[in-house]
């Protein structure tokens, strides 16, 4: 049992399998960082300084602090429901960008795929090649 879960542990498919969620779950955080570090702050800025982290709109004002709150943080500590519309766009941006990615990188393995040659067919097995010889033969009887 022990060698047939070594070959199972060992065979291509299962190790490039692991390096890629390896690689997929340390891309998750290089990912939001680039939205939520590089992309939104200078988004917010050319449409007025909004920053979409902060973006949200209160659905019931909370108990401790009545509105209105200067972040969405603030809002959070003061116990307020709200609806975090500048964090789903964030997570969006995020989705795009990962998506992207992915779509690239599986076109670039199709056509790296196409470019190699076809392996030629194998010879078929010496008794198919004597069945054949043998219909031959009784057709042309």
């Amino acid at each position: 049992m022990l060698k047939e879960f070594k070959e199972f542990a060992l065979k291509g498919n299962v190790v490039d399998l692991a390096v890629g969620v390896v690689i997929g779950a340390a891309f998750g955080p290089l990912v939001t960082s680039l939205v939520n570090d590089l992309l939104m702050p200078p988004i917010g800025l050319l449409i007025r300084g909004v920053d979409f982290g902060n973006l949200f709109v209160v659905l019931r004002e909370g108990p401790k602090v009545p509105t209105p709150y200067a972040s969405l943080a603030a809002a959070k500590a003061a116990g307020a429901v709200t609806l975090n519309i500048g964090v789903f766009i964030n997570v969006v941006i995020n989705f795009l960008i990962v998506a992207g990615v992915v779509f690239f990188v599986a076109k670039g393995i199709n056509a790296l795929r196409r470019q190699q040659p076809a392996a030629a067919p194998a010879a078929p097995p010496r008794s198919e090649l004597l069945l054949e010889e043998i219909r031959d033969a009784l057709r042309r009887r």
